[in-house]
Order: C-alpha cells, then sequence, then structure tokens
C-alpha cells in the first residue's frame, strides 16, 4: 500500500473514531481545539489537523497516542486499521448480549456494505440510541 492510501485509510478511522466519540469529523478547528485541551505536548494548528481529516498527513506517533487515549479506539487500529481491534469491541464496560440468528444475519449485511454505506448506518444506530436514552 503506498503512503497516499495509508493517508487516506488513516483519515477514515479518525473520521469513524470522531463520530463514534459524538465529535463532528468535518471540523478541523473543533479537532485542534478539543487534542490540544488533552495533549500536553507541542499543540496542533487548525492547518495540521485539516490535514489528518483530509488524508495528508498522519499524527507523529506521540500524537497519534494522544488521539487513541482520547477518542478511546486502540492506537495500532487508529493508526494502521489492525484488523479485531475495532472501535466497536473497545469499551470492555459494554454488556453485551449473544447475538441472535436475526443479529447475526444483520451484521452480515452490515459487512457486505462498502465502508461509505457501513458509516452511513453505524451514524443512524448512534442516532437511535441518542434518542432511545433521551425516553
Amino acid at each position: 500500500m503506498n503512503s497516499s492510501q495509508e493517508r487516506l485509510q488513516f483519515s477514515e478511522r479518525l473520521q469513524q473514531a470522531l463520530r463514534h466519540a459524538e465529535y463532528s469529523p468535518d471540523s478541523p478547528t473543533q479537532l485542534a481545539r478539543e487534542f490540544n485541551l488533552r495533549f500536553s505536548g507541542h499543540s496542533v494548528t487548525v492547518h495540521a489537523a485539516r490535514k489528518w481529516l483530509q488524508g495528508e498527513s498522519i499524527p507523529t506517533q506521540e500524537k497519534l497516542r494522544a488521539l487513541a487515549s482520547w477518542l478511546q479506539v486502540p492506537a495500532d487500529w487508529l493508526r494502521f486499521g489492525t484488523v479485531g481491534n475495532s472501535i466497536e469491541n473497545t469499551n470492555s464496560n459494554t454488556q453485551v448480549s449473544p447475538l441472535t440468528q436475526r443479529d447475526a444475519k444483520m451484521v452480515a449485511n452490515l459487512q457486505q456494505l462498502d465502508e461509505h454505506h457501513r458509516l452511513i448506518a453505524y451514524d443512524f444506530l448512534r442516532m437511535l440510541l441518542r434518542v432511545g436514552r433521551k425516553k
């Protein structure tokens, strides 16, 4: 894989992690501000955050670890997309009931979607969960 593809894939994972943490994946200003609040090293500029979101650059290892910690995702998943370390299985406090056959079929159907449509489905589920929590 070439470095351009790596940067784009990192950008997609960063945007996914931001959505999962209920932050906008479209705001480099918000990303820079929230990151800098949590990072003790040199702050990042809005321009640097925009480059991360656009797939033009990947942060240093130190910044990557800080991003992963803030967004509560494994650093190796954020950087490399390591299989088996996705966002969905990072929260060990969540009680998960066994999958029914219907649930398993839904998961299989989700896996057949391309990444873009899968992210739309995830966003829709998160929205439904937020609505359910308000009741």
